[in-house]
This record gives C-alpha cells, structure tokens and sequence, in this order.
C-alpha cells in the first residue's frame, strides 16, 4: 500500500468534511460513509485497501437501490 502511507492530517480532512456533508437525507450520510472509508486507506490504526473500500461502497449502494437495510 505503498500509495496510501499514513497521513493523519488527510485522515482529518476527509472526516472533516464527512461531517459536514452528514444531514438528515439518506444520500448525505451515504457520501459521509464513503468519505470515511476512504479516510481509512491513510489510517494507521486501519487495514483496508482500495479494492477492500471499493466493494464496501458498492455494497452500501446496492441496499440502497434495494430499498435499504429494513425493507
């Protein structure tokens, strides 16, 4: 993961700004979701990887065009 070293500073500015974009809309805390799951790739603490957060993703968004978790 040699593109992905730590970096706390991008770890806060991308949960920064997933909290900002965070509202009441299904759609927003979705973007947040993924906003966070990005932020993973530059925390230390974390062990994912593109591939790892790219099916993540595409998971939220398939129960999403579902209908969601409690249909």
């Amino acid at each position: 993961m040699s593109d992905f070293e730590p970096d706390e500073e991008r770890v806060e500015s991308l949960r920064s700004v997933a909290d900002d974009v965070r509202g009441e809309s299904s759609e927003s805390r979705q973007i947040a979701a993924i906003l966070y799951r990005v932020s993973d790739l530059y925390d230390e603490d974390e062990d994912t990887d593109p591939r790892e957060i790219y099916l993540n993703v595409r998971n939220i968004l398939k129960v999403k065009e579902r209908g969601g978790l409690d249909r």
